[in-house]
């Protein structure tokens, strides 16, 4: 498996770390997008398209040994794209023979109740985002048991990392104002303890879904570092590391939320979603470390790497 043809769908951040780590690995890759431009260099096949041409995807996988699904539509498209998009990828990679590697959130548990989210925590989203994302989960998992396709899901909490940008909470709004001594902004309550999850290890994890034989049949939570912090300590950490000697950190207030979310439907989609910073949002991934030997990077180390990748190309040159 690990010599044949991997066919990532998707190319945002998730999709290129996948890609990150599957070339560390040697392995050869076909990326496939829209708009059939992506930052990866020459020599790498890509190829243009919308997943929901079942023909289209059928013919973007062919080959392939693994399949990597890393859409995401946006997000107030989600209900109108994201099932269809899903569909597209696992008949491509039914008819390929391939074993489908699935990202996903973890957004189908819904509240964690005072408990860490695991892997074998029943569905009980109380948001439109989370049904919709259960019931593709279930979908996946019932090819699987139908003997159509392998299929292997893996859950990442809140991403951050290079590419991260402004779709990260410890993104856009974070590292640039460390590094300028400015005052960060952030969603939620940032004094809750909150799991992030770094795209690096994102990536690491879905490449090793991809060929490990314990894998298909079950759902993997992406490695995180287990020493889970508030979002206010990690800015702390990020300001220390930009050589701050104090950290400047607001929370965009609920009501101001809400005020943009009347003209804004990216934000209007956010809103539901502001339970997961209202209490400690654990998510653990211990089983992933201790089943399949993968590691999150230390979240100090982490940070480190994210900030570098914020700084100007100078800086980083003469680094």
């Amino acid at each position: 498996m690990s010599a044949g043809l991997h066919v990532i769908f998707g190319t945002g951040a998730i999709g290129l770390a996948t890609f990150d780590a599957l070339r560390r690995r040697g392995r050869t890759v076909r990326l496939v997008n829209r708009s059939g431009h992506a930052p990866v260099g020459a020599g790498v096949e890509l190829l243009a398209g919308d997943a929901r041409d079942t023909s289209f995807a059928v013919d973007a996988a062919r080959g392939a040994a693994v399949v990597y699904q890393a859409l995401n539509p946006p997000y107030s498209q989600w209900s109108q794209q994201f099932p269809a998009l899903q569909a597209g990828v696992l008949t491509a990679a039914e008819r390929a023979g391939a074993r489908l590697v699935s990202l996903e959130n973890v957004y189908m548990y819904g509240r964690p109740a005072g408990r860490p989210l695991t892997e074998d925590r029943e569905n009980n989203a109380h948001t439109r985002k989370g049904r919709l994302r259960a019931g593709m989960a279930d979908e996946l998992l019932a090819a699987h048991r139908a003997g159509r396709v392998e299929i292997t899901i893996g859950r990442a909490s809140d991403y951050f990392g290079p590419r991260g940008g402004a779709q990260s909470n410890l993104g856009d709004r974070v590292f640039p104002a460390a590094l300028k001594g400015r005052t960060a902004t952030v969603l939620g309550d940032p004094d809750q303890p909150h799991t992030y999850t770094y795209l690096p290890d994102i990536g690491e994890g879905l490449a090793v879904l991809g060929e490990h034989p314990d894998a298909p049949g079950r759902i993997w939570h992406l490695p995180n570092d287990p020493d889970t912090r508030t979002t206010r300590q990690l800015v702390r950490i990020i300001y220390r590391q930009a050589g701050q000697d104090r950290s400047g950190l607001r929370a965009v207030p609920p009501l101001l939320l809400r005020a943009l979310g009347l003209v804004n439907p990216t934000v209007r989609e956010l809103l539901e979603m502001q339970y997961q910073f209202e209490e400690p949002f654990v998510v653990d991934s211990s089983t992933i470390t201790s089943a399949l030997g993968v590691a999150a990077t230390p979240i100090e180390q982490a940070l480190a790497e994210t900030l570098g990748s914020y700084r100007p190309e100078q800086d980083r040159s003469a680094g």
